[in-house]
């Protein structure tokens, strides 16, 4: 069945009916990324779909086939967000009748885009698989047609269709591999089907998040496994098991699939922006991902690739403005660019000065500070590195200096909720002033800072975050007897920097006093 279903496929994505809706999306050099990687990297842009998904296809592919009588019952369709596009622009275009069954928690932004399609949009459930069985209720109920968003040969004859239009585009360029996002597979099986009958030299890799690898798990275990749960921070391929026809088209011609963690996801992001100024969302930026992770593990292994022609598929672009905030905050950490670690250190005048000097010319990305006791405070710290390997010598530099230092780079808990929660109230801490500042932000401008603040006033809260900005900013507390307010008024306007004193400020006594 799977030969017959392979040669079936690959007909269908020759004779697929997409480019009514759908456009041949572009492929462009990445030119920093293949510098960086020591290859030729090719993003295939999906992300220029009229819905910003390759998923448009898949839809348009099944709907264009549907009789009258099917197309007057309407269609009903699950999915996280993007199908929801494609099928709401694809019932827009034939004149059919729609209703989309989507996660709670999908991104507004798809939300909203299904809707402008004008398709009728229930929300249910946390994922795919709940709004999955949501929709199999209407469709019993109302007799709808569904239009399944993977496992379909139509839809994924109509995925398919990127193959052909990345052969053609390459010309006589020796292709060596293509990544492709994997949720429940309809992409990379249409893809892989098509490829691999016609150019078998060519890898299909495969790449899905650590926290949603039902390919992976079930590819591993000879049979379809089913997660009890997927991470959905890549919506887009969040599915807990995939489907029976792209398990069997994956089992036969997918060559391997990689796995990646979130900061490596945001680091694609980042680097796929970089060369394109383009915002991909994070199930978009997957293919990036497994290129730059499986190139590290061919290099472990020895096996050093150079000078390959690699192609990266962006699949969508579908994203919430307000995740670009924890992108941006993960991004150097899933490049290794940024170390975090927790530091104590000793609470007497000029121990804090002494430690920044230890750094030397690194470039301090995050610093918090807070008070414990009369005898120690600890630190947060973000560090910016060149190699993975500096963590280590950093960490050892530290120990041997006397500073109990742990290195929390890997921590998740620590990445996500620790570093926003260090400080908090020391009733030890009397007399405090809390004061924030602004400073021309350049490579040693927190060091400068401190040389100037000096060892004359006792920090006791410090809390520091380099945004890229051109002015840092810092939030301090000082201690500062009664009988000495005057002076550190002077010293504040010596100091030279714009301030503001925000000991009056109702979250000082309401977090911190």
């Amino acid at each position: 069945m799977t030969e017959t279903l392979a040669t079936s496929i690959l007909h269908a994505i020759l004779d697929a009916r997409v480019y009514d809706v759908a456009v041949e999306s572009e492929l462009d050099s990445a030119e920093r990324l293949s510098s960086r990687l020591g290859n030729h990297i090719w993003l295939k842009r999906e992300d220029q779909q009229p819905t910003f998904c390759y998923k448009v296809r898949g839809s348009y592919n099944k709907m264009s086939r549907l009789t009258d009588r099917e197309r007057k019952r309407g269609v009903i369709a699950a999915s996280a967000g993007n199908h929801a596009q494609g099928v709401a622009k694809s019932a827009q275009e034939i004149g059919c009748d729609a209703v989309i069954v989507m996660p709670v928690t999908t991104p507004a932004v798809k939300l909203q885009a299904v809707e402008r399609w004008g398709a009728r949009v229930e929300l249910v459930g946390d994922s795919f698989d709940e709004a999955y069985q949501r929709a199999m209720e209407i469709q019993k109920k109302e007799n709808r047609v569904f239009v399944h968003p993977f496992d379909d040969p139509d839809v994924i004859a109509g995925q398919g269709t990127v193959a052909p239009e990345i052969l053609r585009q390459l010309g006589t360029k020796p292709l060596h591999a293509v990544f492709v996002p994997v949720g429940g597979g309809g992409l990379i099986a249409g893809l892989a089907a098509y490829i691999k009958q016609l150019r078998p030299d060519v890898q299909v890799i495969g790449v899905e998040p650590e926290e949603a690898d039902s390919m992976a798990k079930s590819l591993e275990a000879g049979r379809r496994v089913r997660l009890k749960k997927v991470g959905i921070f890549a919506d887009g391929v969040a599915v807990k098991q995939v489907g029976a026809h792209t398990f069997k088209l994956c089992r036969e011609f997918v060559d391997e699939i990689v796995t990646v963690s979130t900061d490596e996801i945001c680091a694609a992001i980042k680097d796929i922006c970089e060369d394109t100024r383009t915002l991909v969302e994070p199930s978009g930026a997957l293919g990036v991902a497994g290129i730059k992770r499986w190139l590290r593990d061919q290099k472990g292994h020895g096996n050093r690739v150079r000078g390959k022609h690699i192609v990266a598929i962006l699949s969508g672009a579908n994203m919430n403005f307000d995740r670009l905030r924890h992108v941006s905050e993960r991004a150097e950490i899933g490049e290794r660019r940024e170390a975090i670690l927790a530091v104590t250190i000793p609470e007497h005048s000029g121990s804090y000065l002494r430690f920044i000097s230890i750094l030397g010319d690194r470039n301090v990305s995050e610093f918090n500070y807070r008070y414990a006791n009369e005898s120690e405070a600890h630190i947060f710290l973000g560090v910016q590195i060149n190699r993975t390997r500096e963590i280590e010598s950093l960490v050892r530099r530290l120990q041997k200096q006397g500073y109990q230092t742990t290195d929390l780079t890997d921590n998740e808990i620590a990445k996500v909720h620790i570093r926003h929660l260090v400080g908090g109230r020391a009733p030890d801490v009397k007399d405090e002033r809390l004061i924030s500042f602004e400073f021309p932000e350049r490579p040693g401008a927190l060091k400068n800072f401190l040389d100037q603040v000096g060892t004359d006033w006792n920090i006791t809260l410090f809390h520091y975050r380099n945004h890229g900005s051109d002015f840092g900013r810092v939030l301090c507390g000082m201690q500062v007897a009664p009988g000495r307010q005057r002076e550190f008024r002077k010293f504040l306007r010596k100091l030279g920097y714009q301030h503001t004193d925000e000991t009056d400020n109702p979250v000082h006594r309401l977090f911190l006093a």
